[in-house]
């Protein structure tokens, strides 16, 4: 770690296409990359319209599966994050930190599993007893609350990680989640047994990352 704390800015961009956020996370990474721009490391966070994603392993979605999933009603996106395919859609909350791992610690791996340590530490503050597996994401049994997956490039971070609060879980029935056959989804109203918004994940989410990162953050929008 780097000495003294870290600081992230929190910006809350509320419901927002995919293209859209993807757009702004671009813009972010450009500004880090900018040697003439001063760029805060920033912690993105949205809901998404409904849209199914996958990542560098492209071969299994061929252009009839991308008109199969579109015709559900989703929105289709390949992306350069790592993974397989995903559902994003109202009620999951979506987080894309774009940091300098330079601030923090310069390795992938590192940063992958403090992800999902933040996730795991957000899931007990709800009282849910989550870990990780030899899949990447994080897990109540087998079922994954918590997608993850990420690009990282000259040690800038993009994408990130996606967890289900009060999502409508049937999306998910159109495809195998990140490719992992014989496991399931859940979330955290179906782990608590009543609703969960995305609203109310977002604080213990926050105070999970500020603990794991070791960072400060400061707050846009709605936190202000």
């Amino acid at each position: 770690m780097s000495v003294g704390k870290a600081a992230v800015k929190v910006l809350h961009l509320g419901r927002i296409s995919y293209g859209s956020a993807l757009k702004i996370q671009q813009r972010h990474i450009k500004q880090h990359l900018d040697s003439s721009s001063i760029s805060p490391n920033t912690l993105l966070l949205c809901e998404h319209e409904p849209v199914y994603t996958i990542g560098i392993r492209q071969a299994p979605y061929p252009p009839e599966e991308e008109r199969r999933l579109k015709e559900l009603g989703a929105d289709f996106f390949r992306t350069n994050r790592g993974g397989l395919i995903t559902f994003h859609g109202p009620g999951q909350l979506v987080c894309y930190p774009v940091l300098n791992l330079g601030c923090f610690k310069k390795s992938v791996r590192w940063y992958v599993c403090e992800l999902e340590r933040t996730v795991i530490k957000m899931c007990s503050k709800f009282g849910i007893n989550a870990s990780t597996s030899p899949d990447t994401g994080v897990w109540v049994g087998n079922n994954k609350i918590c997608a993850i997956g990420i690009h990282c490039g000259r040690y800038i971070t993009s994408h990130g990680l996606a967890l289900n609060c009060n999502t409508d879980m049937s999306w998910f029935d159109n495809i195998v989640p990140c490719g992992i056959v014989g496991k399931g989804v859940t979330s955290l109203s179906r782990e608590l047994g009543r609703d969960i918004s995305t609203e109310e994940a977002i604080p213990k989410l926050l105070e999970a990352f500020t603990e794991q990162f070791n960072c400060t953050l400061t707050y846009n929008g709605s936190f202000s």
